[in-house]
């Protein structure tokens, strides 16, 4: 199924927003709760699948449920089609500080490999599946898990990223990269799983115990900071302003209790 064809427009910096436009007829699809705004004339519609299965009847629409859930994403995407006269705008919005990159499909042979949870919304056409892990190394200690999102086509798709975005081009070469700092990669890159460095370094580096190496020819795409990473010092921070909290409650009241 060819992709439609579709201009789109970012905004912001930090906290980006793509605005994609439609001409008649013309349909975007992104993950549940993606859209920001649209004009009048768009019309939108919670259907199961990336709609790429049609061709395949009802099976391979309940195939496609299956695969999101695998990847834990919900079974249901949004379509928005605009079914007005004329051109007419929908926009979407990552869901957290960030970028958000634009793809062009036919210009990385047809495929691309990204994190589950990177996807935020491309042309009809474009064919989300899951990405199998040949070795499992990568799959039990590569931090986003054995199961990646392939994205399939010739038109638009669009990931977003947390951070600043970095993108290294691989002609032969290796990186070694932490496992959540991973964006996506096009097709030619291998991934697997080593270990980082010797065991006290696992333990006490503070990098993790295992680092993804990519290599091969083609394009990477790097984020600099990752949405586990950003909950997880948000976590640790409040435990530690509760813990700090609780003390100086606990020293000030026994203070009080000896006077």
């Amino acid at each position: 199924m060819q992709s439609h064809e579709i201009d789109y427009e970012i905004f912001g910096d930090d906290m980006q927003i793509v605005e994609i436009e439609l001409d008649p007829g013309e349909t975007v699809i992104a993950e549940a709760g993606a859209m920001n705004y649209m004009e009048d004339g768009i019309e939108f519609e919670s259907r199961m699948g990336d709609g790429s299965e049609v061709e395949q009847g009802m099976f391979g629409k309940l195939l496609g449920a299956g695969k999101r859930v695998l990847m834990g994403e919900s079974i249901f995407m949004t379509h928005f089609t605009n079914r007005g006269s004329g051109k007419k705008r929908v926009a979407f919005a990552a869901p957290y500080p960030g970028k958000i990159v634009p793809v062009d499909l036919s210009r990385t042979g047809g495929t691309l490999v990204c994190q589950k949870d990177a996807f935020l919304a491309a042309a009809l056409g474009t064919r989300l599946e899951i990405s199998f892990q040949k070795r499992l190394g990568a799959g039990f200690f590569g931090g986003e898990g054995f199961i990646l999102q392939k994205l399939s086509g010739d038109g638009n798709a669009f990931v977003h990223a947390g951070g600043t975005i970095v993108q290294k081009e691989l002609n032969g070469e290796s990186l070694r990269v932490d496992t959540g700092c991973i964006v996506a990669f096009t097709e030619g890159i291998s991934y697997d799983i080593q270990r980082a460095g010797n065991l006290k370094s696992m333990f006490f580096g503070g990098e993790g115990l295992f680092l993804a190496t990519l290599r091969g020819h083609g394009t990477v795409i790097l984020q600099s900071l990752p949405f586990s990473r950003l909950a997880e010092r948000v976590v640790r921070s409040a435990g530690g302003f509760g813990a700090k909290g609780e003390s100086s409650a606990i020293g000030a009241l026994n203070t009080l209790l000896g006077d």
